[in-house]
């Protein structure tokens, strides 16, 4: 009875005409971010400076005219979109039990990263200066110091590779499209593409930063580890690093792009 009343308050919640608004609001805030992230990217990639990660994005609307109240604007917003992933894990309907909490587990798998970045935005609102970097490094530092420490980084930086690869997949093989409306004639044909090669950045992205993990578990070197930014700067000392970095910077623009129109033709 609990459950089915449970379930009964996700849906009215859902049906909630103010709630689905705010929820395809933070489409459009976690697209702005990527966009940001996207052209921070791209100046880097041409020997510019920039914060490459969700922060430097969020301090970048906030410099920007009314910049403060955006920003409140965006934390309700991905806070709204992270409980609306939470109600569809609880929604969720699959043909075995086993397919059906790993549904979950993906809802709410997004529905954390959607909170995060709305406490990120939250936190930059009122003047805090995150850095995903020096906390990951700070996290890493002290799983390596606990026995089988290396063991469960590596399994974290897999698991974060293995989403990436999962991206790439999602984009070629177009799999958005179960949740997403494609509008019709050469804007369709356009926003597919920006889809394709958005997460398929995305995805590189991903991929770089589970790495960094796997590597610093090896060498059992927390100052190895780090997030998007330092793993962007891992790739631009590779051989044509600078081109792929900028290669990834227009992927996640248009990814960000992307984004922003799922608040339009996602299917919520």
């Amino acid at each position: 009875m609990a459950r089915a009343e449970v379930r009964s308050a996700a849906r009215r919640a859902e049906a909630n005409p103010v709630f689905e608004a705010l929820a395809r609001g933070g489409y459009v805030a976690d697209g702005l971010v990527h966009i940001l992230i996207g052209i921070f990217t791209v100046v880097v990639a041409f020997g510019g400076d920039g914060e490459t990660d969700q922060p430097g994005a969020f301090r970048a609307i906030a410099g920007a005219p009314l910049g403060f109240i955006v920003l409140w604007v965006a934390a309700l917003a991905l806070a709204a979109l992270g409980v609306w992933e939470i109600l569809e894990g609880v929604l969720v309907r699959r043909d075995s039990r086993s397919l059906k909490w790993g549904a979950r587990v993906t809802e709410w798998g997004k529905a954390a990263v959607f909170l995060i970045l709305a406490a990120i935005a939250a936190a930059v609102a009122i003047g805090a200066r995150p850095d995903p970097d020096e906390s990951v490094q700070d996290a890493s530092r002290g799983l390596l110091d606990i026995p089988g420490g290396p063991w469960a980084l590596g399994l974290i930086g897999a698991g974060i590779a293995v989403s990436g690869i999962v991206f790439g997949i999602i984009g070629i093989r177009r799999k958005f499209l179960a949740t997403f409306t494609l509008p019709e004639g050469q804007a369709g044909v356009a926003v597919n593409g920006l889809a394709v090669v958005g997460y398929v950045a995305k995805g590189v992205a991903l991929l770089a930063v589970g790495v960094l993990l796997i590597v610093a578990s090896i060498k059992t070197e927390a100052d190895d580890t780090g997030g998007l930014d330092a793993a962007l700067d891992g790739l631009m000392a590779l051989s044509y690093g600078p081109a792929v970095c900028g290669a990834v910077g227009v992927g996640l623009i248009g990814y960000g792009v992307f984004l922003v129109l799922s608040a339009r033709f996602r299917n919520l």
